[in-house]
């Protein structure tokens, strides 16, 4: 009996034995399977990465005719930024010169036919610049009202311009000088906006605004409609212009942009002369308001 229960007492322990045994000859047996495949697959994985990277570069760089110049055989001088501006052509504040005719224009009214122009000259910087522009109308062989100004344009703002100089009025009537102040740009959405006050002398004041908008019906044809408002502070009646509002003009006119810098366009225009104005005109035996028919060429150099 007592043999029996060392017996028993006894597997246990040789069980366990013999398990770890066998774990571990099972471990050893696994590492050198292992082992034995490693460099098959290693060199498979290897192979299969450089295929797939040749195949990347091979469609990230297709085939080109491309020959790279040689790489430079000696360091760059040093240089001043003057000098820097001048070799990349990146000179900002390089002057620049542009002549342009927004319109250049033959019309047919019921006042009667003529033609109308308004063109402005610039010369400078995008940041400071001398600015010379004109508008006005010649009707049966005489200027019928015209200005012409001489402004200083400075950039203020993005997009924006603040200006300063002298007007000139002549035409019918007597001719007038003013000192200008005004700001033109781009208001949001893309509208053309143009304001200057006038101060001239005996206490005259005057204002203009106008505004205009680009709408492309396709790369080429340009719908433009235009507002323009002018106001006096007095009446001056041998300049033909009373207090208050004195006129406005409402046109649309459609260009085709054969290039960018030539368009011919034909349009649309109607005017209105308001309260002292359009009493000296009813007085000269004109009317009060104009339909004109126009066909003209908008240009730029």
């Amino acid at each position: 009996m007592s043999r029996f229960a060392n017996l028993i007492v006894r597997i246990p322990p040789i069980a366990i034995g013999w398990a770890l045994a066998v774990a571990r000859l099972h471990a050893q047996e696994s590492d050198a399977h292992a082992q034995m495949h490693e460099p098959h697959d290693t060199a498979h994985a290897h192979s299969g990465d450089a295929s797939k990277d040749q195949t990347s570069d091979s469609a990230e760089q297709p085939a080109t005719d491309h020959v790279p110049p040689a790489p430079p055989q000696h360091a760059m001088e040093s240089m001043s930024g003057r000098e820097m501006a001048d070799a990349m052509e990146m000179d900002d504040a390089a002057p620049v010169a542009m002549l342009r005719f927004d319109r250049l224009e033959r019309f047919d009214g019921d006042d009667g036919a003529g033609a109308a122009w308004k063109f402005g000259a610039s010369v400078g910087s995008d940041f400071d610049k001398l600015v010379v522009r004109s508008e006005g109308e010649r009707v049966h062989g005489a200027f019928e009202q015209a200005d012409a100004e001489a402004l200083w344009s400075r950039a203020v703002a993005s997009y924006w311009d603040a200006q300063v100089g002298l007007r000139r009025d002549f035409g019918r009537g007597a001719d007038r000088t003013w000192a200008a102040f005004g700001v033109q740009g781009l208001a949001p959405y893309w509208f053309e906006v143009g304001a200057t006050a006038y101060v001239g002398d005996a206490g005259r004041t005057a204002l203009r605004v106008e505004v205009d908008y680009d709408l492309s019906l396709t790369q080429r044809l340009i719908l433009q409609p235009r507002v323009e408002v002018n106001a006096y502070g007095k009446s001056d009646p041998a300049a033909r212009v009373g207090s208050g509002f004195s006129d406005a003009e409402i046109g649309l006119r459609l260009r085709y942009e054969v290039r960018r810098e030539l368009a011919p366009y034909v349009g649309l225009e109607r005017s209105w002369l308001f309260g002292g104005t359009a009493d000296l005109a009813s007085d000269e035996g004109r009317g009060a308001a104009d339909t004109k028919w126009v066909v003209g060429l908008r240009v730029w150099y």
